[in-house]
């Protein structure tokens, strides 16, 4: 037995029981926070983290001051990485759902 719907398309009980029509909820979601974001800003803080990034900055400025020059701060950027890094790793999984 055939039923015609409001937009005039014929609809099928036995269709219906097979292949359920499933609504979503219009409620609000939660906002979802990086938690390894959440941890690199709160280890960026840590002394050890600021003292290697005051270095990447002195580096950068001298390098930024100069015209012509080889020296990069590659060395500097990933010893503050690194120490960021393993800071950030002690944790994360602990946090992660």
């Amino acid at each position: 037995m055939a039923l015609v719907d409001a937009q005039g398309m014929l609809k099928d009980k036995m269709s219906d029981k097979v292949m359920p029509v499933v609504k979503a909820e219009e409620a609000e979601e939660e906002e979802l926070v990086d938690p390894q974001q959440a941890l690199r800003d709160e280890c960026s803080q840590k002394p050890d983290a600021q003292n290697l990034w005051g270095k990447y900055q002195e580096c950068n400025d001298r390098v930024n001051s100069r015209s012509n020059t080889a020296e990069t701060c590659e060395e500097e950027l990933i010893d503050y990485i690194h120490v960021l890094d393993k800071c950030v790793n002690k944790d994360l999984f602990k946090r992660l759902k």
